[in-house]
């Protein structure tokens, strides 16, 4: 089996290549906003979901790929809660930072992007999170990758997570109620006898040129 690349050695190559990226990835948005334009879509809302999803990709793949790869030494378990965070305490600043941005940040791209993207919530997030983090904390453990497989871990995974999503609140709470708010496109209603009648304006073009030939 290869020797582990040097973890500190590995994240710098990481996020090397991630930036270096940058420019596909915003290119991957541009094509994915043109096709919805085409489609009939609204400019706006067709660069807000392309967006939304290629920073929920590029922002969690990176480091998912950090997470899972190999370090010396055997796995270990730590199913009490809080009991990491309280040694973290103990532990040198880079180390404090390190921990906490890296466990708050493996999620966070896909809490701030996906309620804008979908119509989901805070409590669909935190779901989510939990669920995800769980799932990586399982990989962890057996792809044998030497790290510590941390409940303290999943639950800061998940409040990076939420933090994000209320982060991003304003903006996607304001795109659902700028779109509740819109009429529905190409349609009308037309009032008779007290009701409501709800046709397309390719129902209304048909019935002004049957007038128009009549």
């Amino acid at each position: 089996m290869a020797t582990p690349q040097a973890v500190n050695s590995l994240e710098a190559n990481t996020l090397f290549v991630s930036f270096a990226l940058l420019p596909l990835a915003l290119g991957a948005a541009w094509a994915l906003a043109a096709r919805r334009i085409r489609g009939g879509r609204p400019r706006r809302d067709a660069w807000l979901d392309s967006l939304a999803e290629v920073g929920a990709v590029v922002g969690s793949v990176p480091l998912l790929f950090l997470g899972l790869t190999s370090r010396e030494g055997a796995n270990a378990l730590q199913l009490v809660p809080l009991v990491d965070l309280a040694d973290l305490a103990g532990a040198g600043p880079r180390v404090i930072v390190e921990q906490l941005a890296g466990n708050l940040f493996v999620f966070a791209a896909a809490g701030f992007f996906l309620p804008v993207r979908f119509r989901i919530g805070l409590g669909a997030v935190a779901a989510g999170a939990v669920a995800a983090a769980v799932v990586l904390e399982a990989l962890q453990f057996a792809l044998l990758t030497g790290r510590v497989v941390s409940v303290d871990d999943a639950l800061m995974n998940a409040a990076g997570a939420v933090l994000a999503a209320l982060a991003s609140r304003p903006w996607w709470r304001r795109t659902r109620a700028r779109a509740a708010a819109e009429p529905e496109p190409e349609a009308a209603v037309l009032r008779s006898a007290g009701r409501d009648w709800r046709v397309t304006s390719f129902e209304v073009s048909r019935g002004t040129d049957r007038a128009a030939r009549c």
